[in-house]
């Protein structure tokens, strides 16, 4: 598995919305990449993602911005990365089981399914509340 920038900062960038956007009012793509440091241009990038996934909502015009459809307590790390186009299944083995004849007598093979299964269901445990929770800072 390998998570790009766009995975990482529409991560950071959904916390960002949790904590700016306490009660469900709007937050402005301005005010996200200043919190966060990340350029707006690359952040409406990913609040399109976001946005055409179910996750945010949008309000147009002055005092509007990004706002979750779900709670944050409802969302999870995964449906983020996901939203944002991250590829959680590909690991090495997985990507060619249709064309290896080594499937079923590859000893590597279980470590890469298990990883894969083991990463998804860490991630799903992870709300962006609880992560905020969690947070040392």
């Amino acid at each position: 598995m390998r998570i790009t920038t766009r995975g990482r900062y529409a991560l950071r960038a959904t916390l960002a919305l949790t904590v700016l956007g306490k009660g469900g009012v709007p937050v402005s793509v301005g005010d996200l990449s200043e919190y966060e440091d990340i350029s707006p241009i690359f952040l409406e990038q990913i609040f399109y993602k976001l946005r055409k996934a179910g996750i945010v909502g949008a309000v147009r015009g002055p005092g509007g911005g990004f706002f979750f459809t779900r709670s944050p307590e409802a969302l999870t790390a995964r449906d983020i990365l996901l939203a944002a186009g991250e590829k959680l299944g590909d690991v090495p083995c997985d990507k060619h089981v249709d064309t290896c004849n080594r499937t079923y007598c590859c000893p590597s093979h279980r470590v890469w399914v298990d990883l894969n299964r083991l990463m998804n269901n860490y991630l799903e445990s992870l709300t962006l509340d609880s992560i905020l929770q969690n947070n040392p800072s």
